[in-house]
C-alpha cells in the first residue's frame, strides 16, 4: 500500500509538470519537450549539446544535460523533474505546500504558498515557514538569511562581475608565465561532429613542473584521483581524502585571489565571516548528488575539474591541469582545437576535442595556464552572480562568457543549489 501511495504521488507530480508545459508541442523559450532537437532558428533558444558551444541554451537546459532518461520507470515515469529522493513524510500532499528545501526561494506565482522574506508582508507564507525558515526548533540554519542575501545573483551588476574578474586575474600570482607552458595546438577542426583525430602529437609540448610544487597546485592534484569517473558509481571518501579536500580549501583561502572574492561577497552581504564562505564552498562544490539512478555519484568539483564519463561520452572536464596530467600518462589523445582565445599571455582559453581513455569529448573548453584558485574563484563568482545564465567576465580587457548551471534535483542547507557545471564558452 505504501508503494502504491508513492507511485500515485509521483504520478500526480508528473501530471503537474505536464500541465505546466506549453500549449503547443514545443516551447520556444524552454527546453520542455525539446531536449536534443536540432537547431531551429525560429526559436529564441536551443536545447542540444551544440547550444553549450554557441551560448544560446535555454535557461532550463539543465533538464536535458543532467537528467538521465534511462532512470527507472516508477520514479521518472513522465517527468524529468521528479526528485528520486521524494518520500511520504516531507512530500505527503504536495511540495508546493511546504517550505521544506524552499527557504529564500524566489516568488513563483504557480506556487500555492511562499517561503521568502516578503511572504509575511503579503500574507502568503506556507504554514511551516516560521518553523523551517525563521529559526524554529527543527531548523536554525536559515534564521540569518534574508531574501536579498540568500538568492544567488540578486544584487551583482554585469560591470561588477567584469571588474571583479579583472581583479581576480591581476591577483593570480600563481598563474603560469609564457615560458612555463608551451602548447602544440596543431590543427583546427572546422567540423567537430566528424570526431576526426587531426593531431598526431600531444597538446602540451612543455610544462614547467615547478608549477605543481606550489601549495595550491599540489593540494589540487591530490584530489584528482579521489573520484570514480563513471556516473552511476557511488562516491566514497576515506578520511585521508576528506583531509585532502580540507587542505585544498585551506590553501586556496590563503591566496589573494580567494581573499578578494570573499571580500567582494562580504561587502554584498552574502557572508558575515570567512568561515561561512568556506563552508558554503565546501557544500556547493564538493557536496554529492546523483546524475544517475540514485547513487551519490557526482559533485560540481568532480564534473568541472576532474571530468566524468556518462553514456559513453566525456562530460565536464574543464581543468588544464587535469588534462595535462592525463595526457602525460597517455590516457588522453588530443584530436584538434576549434577555438583559441585572444590572450597572448596566460591564462588563455582553448576549445578542443579529445578522447579520454577511449571516451570522446566533442567540444571541451578550458582556461589554460591559470592557477587552481583562479578557476575556482572565477566559476564561483559566476555561479553566485548568474546561475544558469551567461556570465560575461573580462581578462585584460577581453570579454569571454562563463556558463554555469545549478543542480536542481537536490539542495543543501535551506534550498541552496549545488554546482552542476561551469565552463568558458565563446
Amino acid at each position: 500500500m505504501k508503494t502504491l501511495r508513492v507511485v500515485l504521488l509521483l504520478s500526480g507530480i508528473a501530471a503537474l509538470w505536464a500541465s505546466e508545459t506549453c500549449s503547443s508541442d514545443k516551447c520556444k523559450n524552454s527546453c520542455k519537450n525539446r531536449c536534443g532537437d536540432k537547431l531551429d532558428k525560429s526559436y529564441s533558444c536551443q536545447c542540444n549539446t551544440q547550444c553549450e558551444r554557441f551560448g544560446d541554451c535555454c535557461s532550463d537546459y539543465s533538464i536535458c544535460s543532467y537528467i538521465d532518461p534511462n532512470l527507472n520507470e516508477v520514479t521518472h515515469h513522465d517527468s524529468p523533474d521528479i526528485d528520486p529522493n521524494l518520500n511520504e513524510v516531507t512530500h505527503h500532499d504536495s511540495p508546493d505546500t511546504s517550505c521544506q528545501g524552499r527557504c529564500g526561494e524566489k516568488f513563483n506565482k504557480k506556487k500555492s504558498c511562499h517561503c521568502n522574506a516578503k511572504c509575511s508582508k503579503f500574507k502568503n507564507c506556507c504554514n511551516d515557514y516560521k518553523e523551517l525558515c525563521k529559526g524554529g526548533a527543527s531548523n536554525k540554519i536559515a534564521e540569518d538569511y534574508t531574501e536579498s542575501n540568500f538568492n544567488r545573483g540578486t544584487d551583482i551588476s554585469q560591470e561588477e562581475i567584469k571588474a571583479m574578474s579583472e581583479l581576480l586575474h591581476q591577483s593570480d600570482v600563481n598563474k603560469a608565465t609564457e615560458s612555463d607552458v608551451i602548447l602544440n595546438k596543431q590543427q583546427m577542426a572546422h567540423n567537430t561532429k566528424k570526431k576526426e583525430d587531426l593531431c598526431e602529437e600531444p597538446l602540451y609540448k612543455y610544462v614547467n613542473k615547478d608549477l605543481f610544487k606550489k601549495p595550491t597546485y599540489k593540494a589540487f592534484i591530490t584530489l584528482l584521483d579521489n573520484y570514480e569517473r563513471k556516473t552511476g558509481k557511488q562516491e566514497a571518501f576515506t578520511a585521508q581524502q576528506e583531509e585532502e579536500r580540507e587542505i585544498f580549501l585551506q590553501e586556496i583561502m590563503k591566496t589573494k585571489v580567494m581573499k578578494e572574492l570573499y571580500k567582494f561577497f562580504h561587502k554584498k552581504g552574502l557572508y558575515n565571516e570567512e568561515k561561512e564562505f568556506v563552508d558554503d564552498l565546501r557544500n556547493m562544490w564538493f557536496g554529492l548528488y546523483s546524475r544517475s539512478s540514485g547513487e551519490q555519484d557526482s559533485s560540481g568539483f568532480e564534473h568541472v575539474f576532474v571530468g566524468e564519463v556518462k553514456k559513453g561520452k566525456v562530460s565536464g572536464s574543464h581543468s588544464w591541469i587535469q588534462f595535462h596530467r592525463l595526457e602525460s600518462k597517455g590516457l588522453i589523445d588530443y584530436h584538434s582545437h576549434n577555438y583559441d582565445g585572444p590572450w597572448e599571455v596566460y591564462p588563455d582559453i582553448l576549445g578542443k576535442q579529445f578522447k579520454w581513455d577511449g571516451f570522446h569529448k566533442e567540444v571541451g573548453t578550458q582556461i589554460i595556464g591559470s592557477s587552481p584558485e583562479f578557476d575556482f574563484a572565477l566559476y564561483t563568482l559566476c555561479f553566485m552572480s548568474r546561475p544558469g545564465k551567461k556570465c560575461t567576465i573580462s581578462m585584460e580587457g577581453h570579454e569571454i562568457g562563463i556558463q554555469t548551471y545549478e543542480w536542481t534535483k537536490s539542495t543543501y542547507g535551506n534550498g541552496k543549489k549545488y554546482i552542476a557545471t561551469a565552463y568558458p564558452f565563446f
